[in-house]
């Protein structure tokens, strides 16, 4: 648990940096450098002696979604919403988790309809002002496509990593990892490609230090820490982690980046999806 709780206060400057830098740029380029660099720090970890290729499939394309096309996702969102309203729309990717692992396992959680209400209404009291503009919407349903992305991947993870690396002894995870990165990498290559992201591409220094730190920290070493942490939890503490970085990437990006919010419906929504969370997982 203590390598999710690391990562989620390292995220929460992440809203912030793409925001205030990285929204003048092609989503996809941004989405392809991010990956590429954090591919690279895994290569050299890359282990292919004795992987069934079937398992290695599997992680290309958990990657693909997990880390490829949440990633085109999330940050296009930025291009229709602030950055403390992105964190705060990943809010969504716990009930998610929970979702998808009980049709995985063919059960239903009865609190689980009331959770997503509860969570709904938080959400609408703090974007209620906004909530006719059509920006808004794009951007909360961008990021609930990256939600349901990352859900995803990290349920899928869980049930295909840590079967092989229970039984390998000589399979880690940082042995598998570049598989996971590859997948994105095919992802957003394409989408870039389509998207033509490369031309008159002119990057400033603070661009390049962002890509850098989301490149090596905020993707390739934490996505691997939570990647890590979550085959050591089980479901619901890993679906309730999944908001810790909520509350600190929104102060983050009001303290810190200067965005203007609502304090009061900020308070009032997040005390209502927080009771949320606490349903879901009573």
């Amino acid at each position: 648990m203590i390598y999710l709780l690391i990562v989620s206060f390292i995220w929460a400057f992440s809203f912030g940096l793409i925001k205030g830098s990285l929204t003048g740029l092609d989503p996809n380029f941004v989405s392809f450098v991010r990956i590429l660099i954090s591919f690279l720090i895994f290569l050299p970890f890359l282990k292919l002696k004795n992987i069934e290729l079937k398992f290695a499939a599997k992680l290309v394309f958990i990657g693909m979604f997990q880390f490829g096309v949440m990633y085109i996702a999330y940050i296009y969102s930025f291009q229709f919403l602030q950055a403390h309203q992105v964190a705060l729309f990943t809010i969504f990717t716990p009930l998610y988790v929970t979702l998808l692992n009980d049709i995985l396992k063919k059960k239903f959680h009865l609190f689980f309809l009331l959770a997503a209400l509860t969570a709904a209404v938080g959400t609408g009291i703090i974007v209620y002002e906004n909530i006719g503009r059509g920006d808004l919407l794009a951007g909360f349903l961008l990021v609930q496509v990256s939600n349901i992305c990352f859900a995803a991947g990290q349920v899928f993870y869980k049930r295909a990593a840590l079967p092989t690396v229970n039984r390998r002894k000589d399979i880690k995870d940082r042995h598998i990892f570049a598989f996971l990165y590859f997948g994105a990498l095919l992802i957003t290559a394409f989408s870039i490609a389509i998207s033509g992201g490369w031309n008159n591409l002119s990057l400033e220094p603070n661009q390049v230090f962002t890509l850098l730190y989301l490149g090596v920290l905020a993707s390739g070493v934490c996505f691997f820490l939570w990647n890590y942490g979550a085959k050591k939890t089980n479901i619901g503490a890993l679906a309730v982690l999944n908001n810790m970085k909520v509350p600190l990437a929104v102060a983050c990006s009001m303290l810190f980046f200067n965005e203007s919010g609502d304090v009061l419906r900020l308070l009032i929504g997040g005390g209502i999806i927080v009771a949320a969370l606490f349903i879901k997982t009573s």
